[in-house]
Formats: C-alpha cells, sequence, structure tokens
C-alpha cells in the first residue's frame, strides 16, 4: 500500500500539467514517500495524453473519452488511489518546496483531520484565499454590508482548523473520504469541495489549513464574456445545489437573496467606477436568483461531447 497517491485532473491544459508534474517529481524527491501517480484526462485534444505519459514520473492516466465534471474527476481518482493518502491537485497547481511535507506531516500529527489544504498564490506571488467559511445567512450578511473578508479563513502563519479549503491542492485521508462517498458527481464544479469537506466534519473529521505548504495556482481564468458567464452560471448552481443539500429552505432564500442584492450592488458601483464591469455583476445577480437558468460549464461539455460523437 504506497503511502501517498497523487492524484491530478487535467482539462485541455497540456502545459500546464507538465509543470505540475515537474514540481509534484522535485517534491517526491526530497522524500522517503512510496508514492503513485495517477492522471484523469479529460478528454483533452491538445496532446495532454500523450505528454504525461512521456513524463518521467510515468504516471497512470486515464484518458476519458468524453468530458466530465471536476467533482466526478476527483470522484473516480480517489476510488482507484492505492495511498493512505491522497494529494488531489489541479493541472494548473505547482507544488513548491517542501509543500507535500507540510501537507504530509499535517496529517500524520493531527489523527482526526481528514484533510489539510495549502496556501495558494498567484502567478505573481500574492496570495490567494483558498479556506472559508461554509456558506450561512451571517456570511452573506457580512458580504453585503462590503465586509466578505469575514468569512476567509485562510489567514495567518500557523496550521489552522478551518471549515473548508480549496481542492486545487489538498491532502486527504483516502479512507477518510471513501468513508463519506467522497466528491458528489451531481455538482460539475464549484462547491463540490465545500459539500465533499462539509459531509467530513458533520462525520467528526477536521479540516486543516497549512499555511507553509505553498502551492502557487496558475488559474486559466478566461476574459471571454460567454464562457465568463458560463462559469458564473455554474458557480451559483453548484451553490444552489450546495444549499440545498445542507440548508433549511429558509436560510436558503435568505443566502440567495442577500447573494443577489450584493451582486447588485456592485453592480451600481460598477457604472461609476473605473476598470470594473456592470455586465458581469448583473450576471451573478441573475444566476443567483435563477441558477436553473442559461447555460453553464456543463452545457459546454455536453456540446464538447456530441460533437466529437
Amino acid at each position: 500500500m504506497p503511502d501517498l497517491s497523487v492524484l491530478i485532473v487535467n482539462t485541455q491544459s497540456r502545459e500546464l500539467l507538465l509543470r505540475c508534474l515537474d514540481a509534484v517529481q522535485r517534491e517526491l524527491a526530497t522524500g522517503d514517500w512510496d508514492a503513485e501517480v495517477l492522471v484523469v484526462d479529460n478528454a483533452s485534444t491538445d496532446g495532454s495524453v500523450g505528454a504525461a505519459e512521456a513524463h518521467p514520473l510515468h504516471p497512470e492516466v486515464i484518458a476519458l473519452r468524453h468530458r466530465q465534471g471536476k467533482a466526478a474527476s476527483d470522484r473516480l481518482l480517489l476510488e482507484r488511489a492505492a495511498g493512505r493518502y491522497g494529494l488531489l491537485l489541479n493541472e494548473d497547481a505547482e507544488l513548491q518546496p517542501g509543500a507535500l511535507s507540510t501537507l504530509i506531516a499535517a496529517l500524520d500529527q493531527h489523527p482526526l483531520a481528514a484533510a489539510v489544504g495549502a496556501k495558494l498564490l498567484r502567478p505573481d506571488g500574492t496570495p490567494q484565499a483558498s479556506a472559508w467559511a461554509f456558506p450561512s445567512v451571517r456570511g452573506a450578511l457580512w458580504a453585503a454590508v462590503g465586509r466578505p473578508g469575514r468569512v476567509v479563513q485562510s489567514t495567518g502563519d500557523e496550521l489552522r482548523s478551518v471549515d473548508w479549503a480549496q481542492s486545487a491542492a489538498l491532502l486527504v485521508r483516502v479512507q477518510a473520504a471513501l468513508g463519506v462517498d467522497t466528491f458528489d458527481p451531481e455538482f460539475f464544479v464549484y462547491s463540490d469541495e465545500v459539500d465533499f469537506e462539509r459531509r467530513l466534519r458533520d462525520a467528526g473529521h477536521e479540516v486543516l489549513w497549512a499555511p507553509d505548504a505553498v502551492v502557487v495556482h496558475h488559474e486559466q481564468l478566461s476574459t471571454d464574456l460567454e464562457r465568463s458567464q458560463r462559469r458564473i452560471v455554474e458557480f451559483h448552481r453548484g451553490r444552489d445545489r450546495y444549499l440545498r443539500k445542507h440548508h433549511t429552505r429558509t436560510s436558503r432564500i435568505l443566502i440567495t437573496w442577500l447573494t443577489a442584492w450584493t451582486y447588485a450592488l456592485r453592480a451600481a458601483a460598477a457604472t461609476v467606477l473605473p476598470g470594473h464591469e456592470p455586465a458581469r455583476y448583473a450576471a451573478h445577480v441573475r444566476a443567483a436568483l435563477h441558477p436553473e437558468r442559461g447555460e453553464g460549464l456543463s452545457e459546454a461539455a455536453e456540446a464538447f461531447n456530441a460533437n466529437r460523437r
């Protein structure tokens, strides 16, 4: 039984995947871990599969013929993992020196913890929020009064307990993950890790955030308006699914309306503030109130799959 399974999901990002694998190779060389590396390739057409198979790590590559959601891919990887620990990585996550050993030490030293998230940095070195409080009416109120930072938990210089940490770089106990049925594939992307870590906590486990485990997140968010709107739709769909699973109807309605109100205020302010796009905030308002409308990333995947067929 390996100590570690490195679990990577890639979609059409060959160069980022190779950078991710290079960083994994450097980190594995610093410790005496028995490790396996698994890559799910989400029907990429850019040569990602061949590039991954040719990498010196020789990962096991699961090449999907059709695109699926991030939650479904993470679920597949965790079910295939043989290691005690599973390191979930997006292809755009680049481990920095010492990150892997720090994450493993955190779970080794905290037996009640089932997951630990890394500190994420943007490519320019600025911190990116990577751990938050669970969605709540109180959190929505803080955002509505202009204090969204009150729900960010990725702060400080010490290992700390958090509600949930981003799955772009998340080390989990595989058996604990399997014990809560891992990721829910009904989530395409967004809020999938919130739901997963909420169920871990409900089962009595702890979730940690480790600021000394640094990962550069080369997040590739498109500036194309159509693709951005697809992401917005999918984001609010995921949030709505999470709220329906874990909140009362009253709580869900309050959070939804407070969220829409917050984005409406931002849309109004964007009409006079330079460098802001009122249309983008307005799209958030519509998607928050009506997550069942519009086309998201899941429809884009369905169209891609239909075209391949």
